[in-house]
């Protein structure tokens, strides 16, 4: 099974009043929608705006791994447990909330602040919340959420190259273009692959691509 999934066709959420916009690829908050809650793990993949000086304020996780990218700017992080943190481009930033965990999200600069936010659900509930930073993943490197079963691939192909795309996989385009099963996908278009091994992503242009590898889908 592959379905694609536009950019245009996500949630519009957020306060823009407050400087805050957001984009939601699944079924999110007030945007309820029964025929699109998950795919396998992956619950949630968000596109946020924030101005100079906006954020959400401390508010509770639980049972959730939260997995971060910044596409533009720098985002401030601090939680429950003491981190204060800040996360850049070109960094990946994980937060699991087990059994419970509050975080406050921040753009304390001067320019915009542009995001991705993915929720994965455990395999198993509970446990103590964790975090981790990774400066400067490695294109191949990949990122395991273990606790979901999951590994995330940052890809960022120049103009002609091919890339892998595992048999049951997530995939949204942060910037650039790509084609995959015969779709051309640019930003924040997302593609669902489910047991479709052999499959391929052609970079168009200059590309950067969060490609989750997961273990099953829904």
């Amino acid at each position: 099974m592959i379905s694609v999934r536009r950019a245009a066709d996500r949630y519009r959420g957020g306060e823009p009043a407050a400087g805050i916009e957001s984009l939601h690829a699944f079924s999110f908050g007030r945007f309820y929608d029964p025929d699109n809650l998950r795919f396998g793990p992956v619950l949630a993949c968000n596109e946020e705006r924030l101005a100079a000086g906006a954020g959400f304020d401390e508010h509770p996780h639980s049972h959730t791994e939260i997995v971060t990218w910044v596409v533009e700017g720098e985002l401030t992080h601090l939680d429950s447990t003491g981190r204060a943190t800040v996360v850049r481009p070109g960094d990946v930033q994980h937060l699991g909330a087990a059994d419970g965990v509050r975080h406050e999200e921040r753009n304390t600069g001067d320019v915009p602040l542009v995001f991705v936010q993915m929720w994965l659900a455990p395999l198993v509930p509970g446990g103590d919340p964790a975090y981790a930073l990774v400066r400067g993943i490695s294109d191949h490197t990949p990122y395991e959420v273990a606790a979901a079963g999951a590994a995330l691939h940052v890809r960022r192909p120049t103009a002609g190259a091919r890339i892998p795309v595992p048999p049951t996989a997530y995939l949204h385009v942060v910037r650039g273009e790509v084609t995959c099963a015969d779709a051309d996908l640019g930003p924040g278009d997302s593609m669902r692959v489910s047991d479709a091994p052999g499959l391929e992503l052609t970079a168009s242009t200059a590309t950067e691509v969060l490609l989750w590898e997961l273990t099953e889908s829904q």
